[in-house]
């Protein structure tokens, strides 16, 4: 009767840490999962840097072209060498293209500005990727802790069944 308590209670540790070393691998891969969904988020957010990045390159040649070309037609028009007619289409060209000018100036302000919150939320993903691989770190652990309670009471049990055995 007292062997069959003695056995029932060593089957049910035995049972406990198996549960918990099956919950433990759960968290584990469930981490490793977001682990790699926030890796691959990230991936998604450097290319979107980099996109950004080499619309910003564009915009600001763009915006070189348009300063240079408002830049020769003030030339134009303060040398005085074309007639009124030729001065006032050289007035309505420099107006388009201080107003091009703005709209691109607006518009490297504005792309600068999503680099800047790309920026930002990338970094914010890189310290949620490296929370993410500590808690995995951690979890592996418990984990291997939880196989070394396991193989100790499985030793435990085993030897104690022999020793059953033997009375």
């Amino acid at each position: 009767m007292n062997s069959s308590v003695e056995d029932y209670g060593a089957r049910g540790r035995l049972a406990v840490l198996r549960s918990e070393a099956d919950a433990a691998v759960d968290r584990a891969e469930l981490a490793e999962a977001k682990n790699k969904k926030l890796d691959q988020e990230l991936l998604q957010k450097d290319q979107e840097i980099l996109s950004l990045q080499r619309k910003l390159d564009r915009i600001e040649g763009e915006l070189e072209k348009a300063e240079g070309k408002v830049g020769d037609m003030k030339r134009a028009v303060d040398d005085g060498e074309a007639g009124k007619s030729t001065a006032d289409n050289l007035a309505r060209k420099v107006q388009l293209l201080e107003e091009e000018l703005d709209q691109s100036e607006k518009h490297v302000k504005d792309t600068v500005e999503k680099l800047r919150q790309v920026d930002v939320k990338a970094e914010h993903f890189e310290r949620q990727v490296q929370r993410l691989e500590q808690e995995r770190d951690s979890w592996e652990k418990k984990y291997e802790e939880a196989q070394t309670k396991y193989q100790d009471s499985k030793k435990e049990l085993d030897e104690l069944v022999r020793t059953m055995g033997d009375i």
